[in-house]
């Protein structure tokens, strides 16, 4: 079984590939991705992350985008004036309470989902789009969800999606403890053996 680090060093050399950025050979399906790992290499995983959009900018120019969901959804509350009534609003009730609310004021899963517009309004002159911060925007956004949300508006580029937790090709089982809904349209991308 292969290691997190050389899991790690095997994104690069596959993503430069021209037949990975065009979505060839995949049967038809939209190029969705998902890295998973161990929860315990989060900072390891984003250090990396990092690193291999530099180096995929500096040695073979390409773009790629990366949505933190969790920041996505702080910047989207704070765009509307929400940010602040929220954490008053935890103070006040619970956060099971707030949890609701802000899929509520985000539209999740609806035809006007702030998420997936604020997304499809950036994806011009990318290359690839990582999808990070899964971990962080749980409970509110669920990773299923948003890959089921995005295949209507990311069409072009590859997307991978950095999971920490773990992936069967079926079933998306976040921290490794909490079983989300089954996904199959996603691909791993980078084997464990």
């Amino acid at each position: 079984m292969k290691d997190i680090y050389q899991r790690l060093d095997e994104i690069l050399p596959k993503i430069v590939q021209p037949d990975f950025r065009k979505n060839k050979g995949l049967g038809n399906e939209i190029g969705f991705y998902v890295f998973d790992y161990n929860a315990e290499h989060e900072l390891l995983v984003r250090d990396r992350v990092k690193f291999i959009k530099e180096k995929a900018k500096s040695a073979y120019g390409l773009n790629i985008i990366e949505f933190d969901l969790y920041e996505v959804i702080l910047e989207i509350l704070e765009s509307k004036g929400y940010l602040k009534k929220n954490f008053e609003m935890e103070q006040k009730k619970n956060s099971e309470y707030v949890f609701n609310a802000t899929r509520k004021t985000l539209r999740l899963t609806l035809d006007n989902d702030l998420v997936v517009q604020y997304i499809k309004e950036r994806l011009d002159g990318n290359d690839i789009v990582f999808l990070t911060g899964i971990g962080k925007a749980w409970p509110i956004v669920r990773s299923h969800t948003i890959l089921n949300n995005l295949h209507r508006v990311v069409e072009e580029q590859p997307l991978i999606m950095f999971f920490p937790g773990t992936y069967n090709g079926g079933t998306l089982m976040l921290f490794d403890h909490l079983k989300d809904d089954n996904y199959y349209r996603a691909f791993e991308l980078i084997d464990k053996y």
